[in-house]
């Protein structure tokens, strides 16, 4: 499971252990760097022996929020698709049974009508601040159906929305709007500021997945589904960021202002994902109710927020 360490990966890792995995390794980047195509055959050199590897998951990507794609678009386009065509190539000339690659929304063309089809993905360029990262993973995809076409690999391609739960990456320079919300909000109220400043309008729309109910769909398209097209992964719940953004600050309790600053992009305008195929094919649906979600994510934070407070300074 590359990426099995991160926000998505672990809850894979800890999901697949529960099902009885003989065995699930997960490389880490200081041992095997994935953009780097030798380190790629160490990795498949190192599990391969001396039984074949039956299943990678590929999650590993860099990713970031509006601000950290509109900073480093060559990064996230080189990174991404080195970490994953050389791999899902390798993967196959190493003899791995199945190859499991997740793309993103990102990849869906800007004007994409909605709710988004697997069949529109191609109709269109995709919103200009994601499309680097996008059009990057978007290349597995061809990869995917071409490797199964001339060679018969078994290899699938997952296209989730964006994630948020526990663990999330709170990270004011590269975290997503959720996790960037709670923190101002709860930061906020700690130093007893009367405002937070939000990017855009808040007319977008986004679509969200708690994390949980993401790995539940990943592991039954990777024990279920065999086949070339493309399947989405969401759960069928559209909100506008103004209204997002009211529910963090209902939720967390924060009383102040909010700030709109329209200088700065609102991404994407839509994003919901039509979810028929995920259904049919493997039988997922997503369980947890948004707001339930995003209040575990909230004590989450909260947690880890007074876990660092309690910890004694280091002289």
């Amino acid at each position: 499971v590359t990426g099995g360490a991160g926000f998505l990966g672990s809850v894979i890792v800890r999901k697949l252990r529960a099902r009885g995995a003989a065995e699930v390794i997960v490389p880490r980047k200081a041992q095997y760097d994935l953009t780097q195509i030798d380190a790629i055959r160490q990795l498949l050199e190192d599990t391969t022996a001396p039984n074949p590897v039956d299943m990678v998951i590929h999650l590993a990507a860099q990713v970031g929020g509006i601000g950290a794609n509109r900073a480093r678009p060559a990064e996230f386009f080189y990174n991404n698709l080195m970490m994953s065509v050389p791999l899902l190539h390798e993967s196959w000339q190493w003899g791995v049974n199945k190859f499991v690659a997740l793309g993103t929304i990102c990849a869906y063309p800007k004007f994409a009508p909605i709710p988004f089809k697997e069949e529109s993905l191609w109709d269109g360029y995709p919103e200009e601040t994601n499309a680097p990262y996008g059009l990057a993973k978007k290349m597995m995809l061809v990869q995917s159906q071409t490797y199964r076409e001339q060679y018969g690999y078994n290899s699938i391609f997952l296209l989730p929305v964006n994630l948020y739960g526990p663990d999330d990456n709170f990270d004011p320079q590269s975290s997503h709007v959720i996790p960037a919300l709670i923190r101002k909000c709860i930061e906020a109220q700690q130093r007893g500021e009367s405002k937070i400043e939000v990017w855009g309008d808040g007319s977008a729309t986004r679509e969200f997945l708690y994390v949980d109910d993401a790995a539940e769909g990943v592991l039954l398209a990777a024990e279920r589904y065999n086949q070339s097209e493309p399947v989405n992964l969401g759960s069928s719940f559209e909100i506008s960021i103004k209204e997002l953004t009211d529910t963090i600050v209902r939720q967390t309790g924060f009383a102040g202002e909010i700030q709109w600053d329209t200088s700065k992009p609102n991404g994407q305008p839509r994003r919901k994902l039509d979810v028929t195929r995920a259904r049919r094919y493997f039988g997922f649906m997503a369980q947890t109710p948004f707001e339930e979600g995003l209040q575990r994510t909230i004590d989450w934070y909260r947690e880890q927020v007074a876990t660092r407070s309690n910890q004694p300074a280091v002289v």
